[in-house]
């Protein structure tokens, strides 16, 4: 039977999941829109605006069941974690305050003249709505992944009284790993978007080719894969760096390494057998492995047998779980680079294997973020804050039976909510943009004339 730490650990794992997907989509969404009203306000293209006011419907949606599923992890804290509460109540609490003041207020104060507000406030005061909206995610954002990395890196406090009390607040903030794992997480919601939005676009551009919003937004979502995909790879090769400076233990599971040595090889798969302390069936490349994370061809690994086997997080699940991530960045870098090779051959919207390709990667994102967020995690065990509290000391009293309770409750209800929320999310991609026009009668103007005046040939196509 697993006991209450396990099962406290899963029915974490299991509400994060769900809820981690909304925000990675939502924090790119919204600067998704923040572009495409921009581009309406300065081009007056009509096309923009049936695109934003396609897909403003997604990010609310998208937006409640976010709020939705992260107001049940913030009561597993008291419940499921309160040693843990406890000791970082004085850091963690305070920056999830902050979170709450200064992006979901933002958020939710500017997200109904957003969604309803256009005719009645006018164009521009719109935009400021949108634009609020927009920087209001990526402040949850900065504030949410601040909090994560302290526990990752713990910086800025000292224990007083079995409490840890902030000494300064711009180490706490600003801790180690910060840095590289908020750019490391936009740049991912970023590409999420990017492919879900590049993934809808295929799907109309597969039933009708001259679907001019469809080509709109296919020709926009490659130019960020294209782009982003590379510099998310620069910048997972950085927060790798820094993952190997204050969480050894954690980059020698990801690489499947046991033994420390100088001129490691990159292990490209295998099995990791933490009771034999070995890779089994390791298909490796010589010295790759200290070249990537040491930048040095002879640069020395720490294996995980320099740790003591209780300070050990289980390679088996990691070095998977870091694979698939990687695999997932690799195939967006792949569909950026021929969606380039693409448009300079003039067949973007006409290349039917493209479409599909692209189609199939609309979910690749989200499972990126999953297994990195797993590597995370998985990989910070056997601690809740890095070197600081194990996870065993951090959990509650509770019995077994009534986590497995709850959890069980949790499945059921989420399986529902969520899977009629995600098939309406679904319904809502299927609809053709086109019909996302400007209704007859209702007169939006922009620079004092009707948009419907001013719809120019879209450049770049």
């Amino acid at each position: 039977m697993l006991d209450a730490e396990i099962l406290a650990r899963i029915q974490f794992a299991f509400t994060i999941s769900f809820h981690i997907i909304f925000p990675s989509f939502t924090i790119g969404l919204a600067s998704f829109l923040f572009v495409l009203e921009a581009l309406w306000l300065r081009t007056r293209d009509d096309a923009y605006l049936a695109l934003y006011k396609f897909w403003v419907k997604i990010f609310a949606l998208a937006f409640g069941m976010g709020v939705v599923s992260g107001i049940v992890m913030s009561y597993q804290f008291g419940t499921n974690w309160g040693p843990f509460s406890e000791f970082t109540g004085g850091v963690i609490g305070p920056l999830m305050a902050y979170e709450v003041l200064s992006a979901f207020f933002l958020e939710a104060g500017f997200l109904g003249i957003m969604l309803f507000g256009l005719n009645r406030v006018g164009p521009k005061l719109h935009f400021t709505a949108t634009t609020m909206v927009a920087i209001g995610t990526l402040f949850s954002a900065f504030w949410i992944l601040s909090a994560n990395s302290w526990m990752q890196t713990p910086d800025g406090y000292m224990i007083e009284n079995g409490r840890a009390v902030v000494t300064s607040w711009w180490d706490a903030i600003f801790n180690p790993s910060f840095p590289y794992r908020l750019v490391h997480m936009v740049l991912a919601a970023f590409l999420t978007t990017a492919l879900v939005v590049g993934a809808v676009g295929a799907w109309h551009l597969l039933r009708d080719r001259q679907n001019r919003p469809a080509r709109i937004m296919f020709s926009m979502a490659m130019w960020m894969a294209a782009i982003v995909a590379p510099i998310q790879i620069v910048a997972g090769d950085m927060h790798g760096l820094n993952t190997l400076e204050h969480q050894p233990a954690k980059v020698a599971a990801m690489e499947g390494h046991f033994d420390t040595q100088n001129g490691a090889p990159l292990i490209l798969f295998g099995w990791p057998d933490m009771a034999a302390e070995e890779t089994r069936y390791a298909l490796e490349i010589p010295k790759l492995g200290s070249m990537i994370l040491t930048h040095d061809w002879d640069g020395k690994i720490t294996g995980l047998k320099d740790f003591a086997p209780e300070d050990r997080p289980n390679a088996t699940i990691v070095f998977w779980t870091f694979r698939v991530m990687v695999g997932m960045g690799v195939l967006m870098a792949l569909l950026g680079v021929v969606s380039l090779f693409a448009r300079l051959r003039k067949t973007l919207f006409s290349c039917v294997w493209l479409h599909r390709f692209a189609l199939v990667m609309g979910p690749s994102g989200f499972i990126a973020i999953l297994a990195g967020w797993f590597t995370t995690e998985i990989g910070r065990q056997p601690w809740v804050v890095y070197g600081v509290m194990r996870t065993s000391d951090a959990g509650s009293p509770i019995a077994p039976t009534a986590i497995a309770g709850s959890l069980i409750a949790f499945v059921i209800v989420y399986t529902i909510v969520f899977g009629v929320g995600t098939a309406y999310i679904l319904r809502a991609m299927n609809h053709d943009p086109r019909d996302a026009h400007v209704p007859e009668g209702e007169i939006l103007r922009a620079g004092g004339r009707p948009i419907a005046a001013h719809n120019p040939p879209q450049a770049g196509e």
